[in-house]
């Protein structure tokens, strides 16, 4: 049987994970993408390089983030945020949700896309990460259990 999760269960769901998926639409499309990520309790901390998703989300802001945890087709939880996209542009905003995400992935970081990065190595090209966050304006959760 599916249920609702209280607004407590899906902090407990958005704390647990480290990645989600955000899902941006402009024009017509629709993209969704897999992001590592950092809840602070009010917000959805990430970074990313230049591309669609940014390029997207700048256009419109309003987002909307999944997370979810699936032991099996018969124990799952889902979380689905409607959020609002804010650019980090003071540095003080970038070195908070640097720390924010350093703290969280660093224990779990395997792949050089999810590793935030404050800027680009002496001497490499590298474009300056796109530090982001999302406010979270709703947010439901489901949940089935076996």
């Amino acid at each position: 049987m599916i249920n609702q999760l209280t607004d407590d269960q899906i902090d407990r769901v958005l704390t647990a994970q480290s990645i989600g998926r955000i899902g941006c639409h402009v024009d017509g499309k629709t993209y969704v993408v897999p992001v590592a990520y950092a809840f602070d309790g009010k917000h959805i901390y990430a970074h990313s390089r230049p591309g669609l998703k940014v390029t997207m989300m700048r256009k419109n802001p309003l987002v909307c983030f999944q997370v979810d945890i699936i032991a099996d087709m018969a124990s799952w939880q889902c979380v689905i945020l409607d959020g609002e996209y804010e650019e980090l542009k003071t540095n003080a905003l970038q070195l908070k949700a640097y720390k924010l995400l350093k703290d969280r992935l660093s224990p779990l970081v395997t792949s050089d896309a999810a590793k935030p990065v404050q800027s680009p190595p002496p001497g490499e090209k590298r474009l300056r990460p796109i530090f982001f966050r999302i406010l979270i304006l709703g947010k439901s959760g489901r949940y089935e259990k076996r």
